[in-house]
C-alpha cells in the first residue's frame, strides 16, 4: 500500500472559506482508494490536532501532499503556524536531525540534516490571480512561476526534511472566474496529473539519520 498523507491547509477567515481546498480534498479521497492500493491520512488545519500525531504522519507517509491557497503572496497563518510547529516538534523525531553542518567546517552543508529521505511532496496552490500574471511578459510576476517565485522557500523547507519535490498542480483565477466548466476542467486535469505524476512512483523510504552535529 503506498502511504498518503493530505493537509488542507485552506483556512477559515475572513470572506474566505477555504471550500476549494476542501473539494480538492474530495478529489484526492476519490482517487486514493484502497481498492487501487492506497492508504490516506487528512489533517485539516482548521481542526485541533495533537503534534506528536502529525509528526508521526510525515513519518509515516510516502507521500505529503499540501494544498493551500496563497493569501498575500505566502500561507494562510494557520497553516504557517501548524508548520512551524509540527516541524519543530520534529526535531529528532524523525523530520530533521540537525541543519546539516559540521562544527569543524560550518561554512557548507547547511540543509543537509534532514530526517525524511525516500519520501516525497506535492504542492496545489490556489489563486485569485490569473495564470497569465505568471507567463506574461510585463504581468505581475515578471514571468516568475509559482514555484521558482512565491513559493521557493516553500520548496526549500521540504528539502529542509529531506523530502523531494513532485511536480506540483496550481489552481488560477478561482474568485472571478470559478465557472463549472473551468472547475470540472481543472477535476480532470488534477486526477490526470495525479495518475502520472504519484500512481506510477516508485516508492522506496530509507531512514537516514546524519551525524550530531
Amino acid at each position: 500500500m503506498t502511504k498518503i498523507f493530505i493537509i488542507n491547509g485552506g483556512q477559515h477567515f475572513a470572506h474566505s472559506g477555504g471550500k476549494f481546498n476542501q473539494t480538492l480534498v474530495q478529489w484526492d479521497k476519490s482517487f486514493f482508494t484502497s481498492l487501487d492500493g492506497f492508504e490516506v491520512q487528512i489533517t485539516d488545519i482548521n481542526e485541533p490536532y495533537d503534534l506528536e500525531e502529525e509528526v508521526s504522519k510525515f513519518v509515516w507517509a510516502d507521500v505529503v501532499i499540501y494544498h493551500t491557497p496563497v493569501w498575500w503572496f505566502g500561507l494562510p497563518h494557520k497553516f504557517k503556524e501548524y508548520l512551524d510547529t509540527v516541524f519543530t516538534a520534529g526535531h529528532r523525531k524523525g523530520i530533521y536531525y540537525s541543519d546539516g553542518r559540521k562544527r569543524e567546517n560550518p561554512e557548507i552543508n547547511y540543509g543537509t540534516g534532514g530526517s525524511l529521505h525516500g519520501r516525497h511532496y506535492m504542492l496545489t496552490t490556489t489563486w485569485n490571480a490569473p495564470e497569465t500574471a505568471f507567463t506574461l511578459p510585463g504581468e505581475f510576476f515578471d514571468q516568475n512561476s509559482v514555484d521558482e517565485g512565491v513559493m521557493f522557500g516553500f520548496h526549500r523547507m521540504n528539502a529542509f526534511t529531506g523530502m523531494k519535490q513532485l511536480e506540483g498542480f496550481h489552481f488560477h483565477d478561482l474568485e472571478k472566474n470559478a465557472r463549472p466548466d473551468r472547475i470540472q476542467d481543472y477535476f480532470e486535469r488534477y486526477t490526470s496529473h495525479l495518475a502520472e505524476t504519484i500512481q506510477s512512483l516508485p516508492l522506496t523510504i530509507t531512514e537516514e539519520k546524519p551525524e550530531l552535529c
